[in-house]
């Protein structure tokens, strides 16, 4: 009975795996099937005529031609559409975020607010992106794409105003009745109570923004005329057959959307403390 005991009070006390531990688990699982899908189902699907491989290459293909294309052929395709993407996370969130709050001082636009957003989150940017190409132009020699610019900010648009919207109606009611009784309006509320119970949501929204501003702006570049960016090479490399380039730019894609997500919720954490039930830090 003691062994039983001692045993069941181990099990217990046994800590959890850490989330990270499970993280570098699934990461390492996608990476042997991957491989090994490439090396058996996919070898010999998507051969060129020349008898270039499949299109799955395997990870270390994938790797080698990332080094063999070198750290500047991706440094200066990813600074034009990373400078696109941010552009238009700045617009699209900043205008999504004026919105909302406009919506809190004068609560019948909500209609029309919410009803845009819902616009730009329905219509393919697929159908409108050559429409918006022909109204802006192509851009200047050096300048970024003002397609790219304008999908970035319309792909983030939606998110952040839902996000706000709900942030900001989630303030507390007494919180927002003692601003009232002390004669406070609509914009000390917004000010001293709403903002402050919106930053968890606002910041989430944030969080979730910056990879879809990535992706606008690379499907802006297919139509936005630019020579250089993420786009353009893509496009290069699936034209001229060159696979595994075209799998090492997804994958920089996605590290750097991952990177954008990271840096929000960095801050969030820190900025908002007890979002997340840890104490603010003290005076």
């Amino acid at each position: 009975m003691t062994g039983t005991t001692a045993s069941k009070a181990k099990r217990a006390t046994r800590r959890p795996l850490s989330p990270r531990l499970y993280g570098a688990i699934g990461i390492l699982a996608v990476i042997a099937v991957w491989w090994i899908s490439a090396e058996t189902i996919f070898a010999t699907v998507g051969v060129s005529p020349t008898g270039q491989g499949g299109s799955i290459p395997n990870p270390l293909e994938v790797v080698t031609s990332i080094v063999t294309d070198g750290f500047d052929f991706y440094a200066k395709n990813v600074a034009v559409t990373l400078e696109e993407a941010l552009q238009g996370y700045l617009w699209g969130n900043g205008l999504a975020l004026l919105l909302a709050g406009l919506v809190l001082l004068f609560p019948p636009a909500e209609g029309v607010v919410t009803r845009v957003a819902v616009i730009t989150y329905c219509i393919p940017i697929t159908a409108i992106g050559p429409i918006i190409r022909i109204v802006i132009g192509p851009p200047d020699s050096g300048d970024p794409s003002g397609t790219a610019v304008f999908l970035a900010a319309m792909l983030v648009f939606f998110t952040t105003v839902i996000g706000a919207l709900l942030g900001l109606k989630s303030a507390d009611r007494a919180s927002l009745d003692l601003v009232y009784v002390f004669g406070g309006g609509r914009w000390k509320q917004l000010t001293k109570v709403r903002l402050i119970s919106a930053l968890p949501a606002i910041l989430n929204a944030l969080k979730i923004a910056a990879p879809a501003a990535f992706l606008g702006a690379i499907v802006g570049e297919y139509l936005g005329g630019v020579d250089l960016g993420i786009g353009p090479a893509l496009v290069n490399a699936q034209q001229g057959l060159m696979v595994p380039r075209a799998w090492g730019l997804a994958l920089v894609t996605g590290l750097v959307s991952g990177a954008g997500f990271a840096i929000v919720a960095l801050i969030a954490r820190f900025a908002t403390p007890w979002s997340a039930g840890q104490k603010g830090p003290t005076s």
